[in-house]
């Protein structure tokens, strides 16, 4: 195998397939990535057994082949050299790797691509096609809210729930949730799976580098164990996660009559200022809304701190004090992407929606849902 491409290109590929690779794999071909070239195009694979993702891009080449590269060393001299074009040459008997640039030459052991994994079955899938705006909003309104406990892996990615009109994005970690849908003709009805949080972060990375657009699709496939995406010269598969997703249309409640209405960036700059007085145990803030002014206040007990701030906003409904953990609040408020925010309360104890307001750019429907603590006495 022998080809020649820029160093800048190189580098772009290698880290996008990169985030898939594990420091502490007891296989040490998946510390490799996987080259193939074929013609002029040379894709670069990564693999943890459980995802998989490669990136396909146009070289100058000499001679095809495959071969598996140790990742690291590969990414550490690549992402250092200036940029310029360098000759990339294995040698297939011996396994030899030279790198040769403007002004050096740089070698290292490969090893065989036959002891790579093999990408998952895509028998039996079915598929659909979104643009890549859709499914970049998606996850960026959802993946933050997918909970980290392993005892519970089904809340553990993104749930993904077809209907016939429609497609709907789930995220859910008890204290908090995020439901984003969007009109599409999906072709499917009743379909649903489970993609695990890693996937989604590795596509979310590759998302941020693609030339995202209405006109440009991404293809989501899935069969009964995995899913698969694809777009702009990048697959990513991934294992789903086996299990029920709860039930979120049960969780969201149907009736929260008090609207509060609030400037999104003052409401948000104020949590922040006053959550650092709070305790670091339940970083509990307080919201008590009297009519159109709403007073916020935190307090540590154990270190004598104390902190208030009051604000203007629009209610509708009996006055209120209710509280929640700052962090919580805070990331949905990250989420919003308005000017201004409504929280749907109906009582201290019960769930609060949290929706943005018309302004937003996006033709999606956002509901977040944030559970309140008790107030301390």
């Amino acid at each position: 195998m022998k080809f020649t491409v820029s160093t800048s290109t190189l580098i772009k590929q290698l880290q996008i397939v990169s985030g898939v690779i594990s420091n502490n794999t007891v296989i040490p071909i998946l510390q490799d990535f996987l080259f193939e070239l074929s013609g002029s195009q040379l894709t670069v694979s990564a693999s943890d057994l459980e995802t998989s993702i490669s990136s396909s891009i146009e070289v100058n080449a000499e001679r095809e082949g495959r071969v598996a590269i140790p990742s690291k060393i590969l990414i550490d001299i690549v992402k250092i050299l200036a940029e310029q074009p360098i000759t990339v040459d294995i040698d297939e008997n011996t396994l030899a790797v030279t790198i040769q640039t403007q002004n050096g030459v740089y070698k290292m052991a490969a090893e065989s691509a036959d002891e790579f994994p093999t990408r998952q079955s895509t028998e039996g899938s079915d598929s659909i096609n979104l643009s890549l705006d859709v499914m970049t909003t998606a996850i960026n309104k959802t993946l933050f809210a997918a909970s980290n406990d392993e005892l519970r892996p089904q809340m553990t990615g993104i749930f993904f729930d077809l209907e016939e009109s429609k497609i709907t994005f789930v995220a859910t970690d008890a204290h908090k949730l995020v439901k984003y849908s969007e009109g599409i003709n999906t072709g499917h009805a009743n379909r649903s799976f489970i993609v695990p949080k890693k996937a989604m972060n590795l596509l979310k990375n590759a998302l941020a580098n693609a030339q995202n657009g209405s006109e440009t699709e991404i293809s989501i496939g899935w069969n009964e164990k995995n899913v698969f995406f694809s777009f702009e010269g990048i697959k990513l598969d991934s294992r789903l996660i086996v299990g029920t997703y709860p039930d979120y249309n049960t969780v969201i409640p149907a009736n929260n009559p008090h609207l509060l209405t609030v400037d999104q960036e003052d409401f948000q700059n104020a949590i922040k200022r006053i959550s650092i007085f709070s305790s670091k145990s339940t970083y509990q803030v307080i919201l008590d809304i009297q009519g159109d002014t709403l007073r916020l206040s935190a307090q540590d007990l154990d270190f004598s701190n104390e902190a208030h701030e009051t604000m203007s906003c629009e209610y509708e409904g009996e006055n209120m004090q209710i509280a929640f953990n700052a962090r919580y609040l805070l990331e949905l408020l990250n989420s919003v992407g308005t000017t201004q925010v409504q929280l749907k309360l109906s009582h201290p104890s019960r769930a609060c929606l949290v929706v943005p307001t018309s302004d937003e750019n996006t033709s999606g429907e956002l509901v977040m849902l944030v559970m309140p603590l008790m107030i301390n006495t």
